[in-house]
């Protein structure tokens, strides 16, 4: 009796647990702070996701480098020890995803987004690239164009030929490296978790290889004097692990990258207006906004086109590099 009644009891526990789909959470790290204009608009993305997927389909946030720098976690994510991120591309893999960050390739936001955007020469370029490390590109997130932000006054800022005699910090970049040297100024490599000390301490005397955005987040305390100089066009990219991506069910596979391509969609179209407003935060906490004439940038992107792009090809294969600017040509 108890065995007929044991069997029973499994055969509707079975019957009951049948079809019963268990929620997926993934992991999203981020670089910027909790309440930053990223993590506010992955939140919403992780919202529209969970909504679309009926709770099926969650996203756990990371702010703040909090899973690792995103050279790590790109790594991470390459073998699925982390599921997705939005943040710049690291290039210590793979050189040619410099690419994105190539100085001067983009004069102004309708030429950023032909280029950086969907169907954009470097838009499928990044793709391919971090395909090859088993990582699917789901969206890219336009931020802003590069400036200088200083902690002494500007020298010759519409001059790129005048020796600045001012020390900045760039990332272990060699497109940003190089770059800074072009412009007249003495680059010295620190890494990022240094870098706001080695300001206020005179180390250096200012920054490169970011923008209005991260220079508010980050440097704001520092800095007496911004330049937008469009060093480069920031560009993070929404990134998940392959793996990850084919294992989910194909009904939240499909809401995940419908909701990427739409947070795409609209982050082109606050990002020059949030751009801006951040410039605008920095004169407001102090700083000096010292703006360039259209001449001055035009001749401040030949310059640097000429001294700069044929040293990173070389870095990122000539061929292949020269092919990509062709596109961009066409």
């Amino acid at each position: 009796m108890n065995s007929v009644l044991k069997t029973s009891c499994l055969t509707v526990a079975l019957a009951l647990t049948t079809g019963v789909v268990t929620a997926e959470t993934l992991k999203v790290s981020h670089i910027r702070p909790q309440g930053a204009t990223i993590d506010t608009e992955l939140r919403q993305f992780a919202d529209t996701v969970s909504a679309a997927t009926d709770g099926d389909l969650n996203l756990n946030l990371f702010p703040a480098s909090a899973l690792g720098d995103y050279t790590s976690v790109q790594e991470r994510i390459s073998v699925g020890a982390i599921d997705m991120a939005v943040q710049p591309a690291a290039t210590a893999v793979d050189r040619r995803m410099q690419i994105s960050a190539f100085p001067y390739v983009a004069s102004d936001w309708s030429e950023a987004k032909k280029i950086y955007g969907p169907g954009g020469a470097i838009h499928a370029a990044m793709k391919e690239l971090y395909a090859k490390q088993d990582i699917t590109m789901l969206a890219a997130y336009p931020v802003y164009f590069g400036g200088i932000a200083l902690n002494t006054n500007a020298v010759d800022p519409g001059d790129p030929a005048a020796a600045k005699g001012i020390k900045v910090r760039v990332p272990g970049i060699k497109s940003f490296q190089l770059t800074a040297d072009a412009l007249g100024y003495i680059s010295s490599p620190i890494p990022f978790s240094e870098a706001f000390t080695a300001v206020q301490t005179g180390v250096v005397d200012g920054v490169v290889g970011s923008g209005a955005e991260g220079y508010y987040a980050s440097f704001r305390d520092v800095t007496t004097t911004y330049v937008p100089v469009n060093t480069h066009f920031e560009v993070w990219y929404m990134i998940i692990n392959s793996g990850t991506l084919a294992d989910l069910d194909a009904e939240d596979r499909a809401a995940l990258e419908a909701a990427a391509l739409s947070f795409e969609a609209q982050r082109w179209e606050t990002a020059e207006a949030d751009q801006a407003a951040f410039e605008q935060k920095l004169v407001d906490n102090g700083a000096t906004l010292v703006s360039l004439t259209s001449d001055e940038l035009s001749v401040t992107a030949d310059h640097v086109r000429a001294q700069v792009w044929p040293q990173v090809l070389e870095d990122v294969g000539a061929e292949w590099g020269q092919s990509i600017l062709d596109k961009i040509s066409e």
